[in-house]
């Protein structure tokens, strides 16, 4: 298993529609986007999630955590913690829950200024905000 500061890993922007996915390496400190997965109320297809597994071999996941803007938790952060133990127990890596705040808003503005599509709704940013959220979580240096 790779040393801390030198893991492949996974994150993810959770969404009850879509599940942006993104994957980076510690060293680097750096995340490109590499799905958009629909999901239906929530739920995804674990075998779509799986296949990104196999192919990326991630030693650890980062599940963006929705919480409000004064830091309190919503109905979304409980179904994002969900979500995460999901994971957890299903491919047995560690799983880090991050604040996410603002990193849909984040993304959407990197779009616009490369002159990118205004409807969000038909060409989402979920992969470009997972990117958004590992690469924060790099920073961090956690």
């Amino acid at each position: 298993m790779p040393e801390i500061g030198q893991r492949r890993v996974m994150g993810f922007d959770f969404g009850t529609r879509r599940i942006g996915v993104a994957v980076g390496q510690e060293l680097t400190g750096t995340a490109q986007p590499i799905a958009m997965l629909k999901a239906r109320d929530g739920i995804p297809n674990w075998d779509d999630i799986g296949a990104l597994v196999e192919e990326w071999r991630p030693q650890l996941f980062v599940v963006g955590l929705p919480l409000n803007m004064d830091g309190t938790e919503s109905e979304m952060s409980l179904r994002a913690r969900k979500f995460g133990k999901r994971l957890h127990g299903r491919y047995h890596h560690e799983v880090v829950m991050v604040d996410e705040r603002l990193s849909s808003f984040e993304a959407k503005g990197e779009v616009l200024a490369r002159g990118g599509s205004r409807d969000f709704g038909i060409h989402g940013v979920d992969d470009l905000a997972a990117v958004v959220i590992l690469e924060g979580w790099f920073a961090s240096g956690a």
